[in-house]
């Protein structure tokens, strides 16, 4: 992989068959479109919608994640795993990898919250399935869970859309201050990432840098600083040496893997 400033932005999937939006257009999509319906979905411990959305003559989906229907958690604020959504969307977008869907905090039927564009899954696709085609994307998800401290990478957060992309999904129990890393994908352990990729988290760790930044200012916007304080040395720990850590204990994995 090249440095993001010498790619072309990935395009994400269009609300109409056959269109495409750069991630910038799909935010704005997300931002002025009118919910027209939806329903809850019933998996999962949090409240989350999936959503009719209408802008102009744009239908689409998305997923709905109202700040008052999180449960409260002993180890996460009340309130703020919304927030954690669009940070890492905005740290996979600032990466240029690309995997994490268009996401936005915004107004909802149920009061402020996220709103992500919906990514149709392929068929049984899960980040096993992808592990038996050789996804080159994978350790670059593995990458992303360890710097952002991804708390619950089960099997089914990771997939293949219809558009045959990886997409990755459901950050918020993310950018905790402490090691929270509990994920599915261990296959890399005591590996080491790339050459392409270590220099975006170093494009990463640099702007992490900068306080007057337009990153820095909208994550300290939406997270503590301290947790800001903590993402920035974590990825420029990785950064100096990308070499993925082996799980600790049986608490390094999810449950249920799925």
């Amino acid at each position: 992989m090249t440095p993001k400033a010498h790619r072309t932005p990935k395009a994400a999937p269009g609300p109409h068959a056959g269109r495409r939006f750069t991630p910038e257009e799909a935010e704005d999509l997300l931002l002025g479109a009118e919910v027209e319906g939806g329903e809850l979905i019933p998996q999962g411990s949090n409240y989350a919608f999936a959503v009719q959305l209408k802008s102009g003559g744009v239908a689409f989906y998305g997923v709905y994640k109202p700040a008052s229907g999180e449960r409260p958690l002993w180890d996460f604020p009340y309130g703020t795993l919304h927030r954690r959504e669009r940070c890492s969307f905005l740290v996979s977008r600032f990466l240029g990898w690309g995997f994490v869907p268009p996401t936005v905090i915004r107004g909802g039927p149920h009061g402020e919250g996220s709103m992500q564009l919906y990514i149709p899954p392929a068929d049984n696709s899960s980040y096993f399935t992808l592990r038996e085609e050789g996804r080159p994307e994978l350790p670059l998800v593995a990458a992303f869970d360890l710097i952002v401290n991804n708390t619950d990478r089960k099997g089914g957060h990771c997939f293949k859309g219809l558009d045959g992309r990886v997409w990755a999904i459901d950050h918020g129990l993310t950018f905790h201050s402490g090691p929270k890393l509990r994920t599915v994908i261990w296959d890399f352990a005591g590996q080491r990432l790339p050459g392409g990729p270590v220099e975006d988290l170093r494009r990463l760790a640099c702007a992490l840098e900068d306080a007057a930044g337009p990153l820095r200012r909208e994550l300290e916007s939406l997270l503590d600083p301290g947790e800001v304080d903590t993402f920035r040395r974590r990825v420029r720990a990785f950064a100096q040496d990308p070499k993925f850590p082996t799980p600790q204990e049986y608490r390094s994995v999810p449950w249920p893997l799925l």
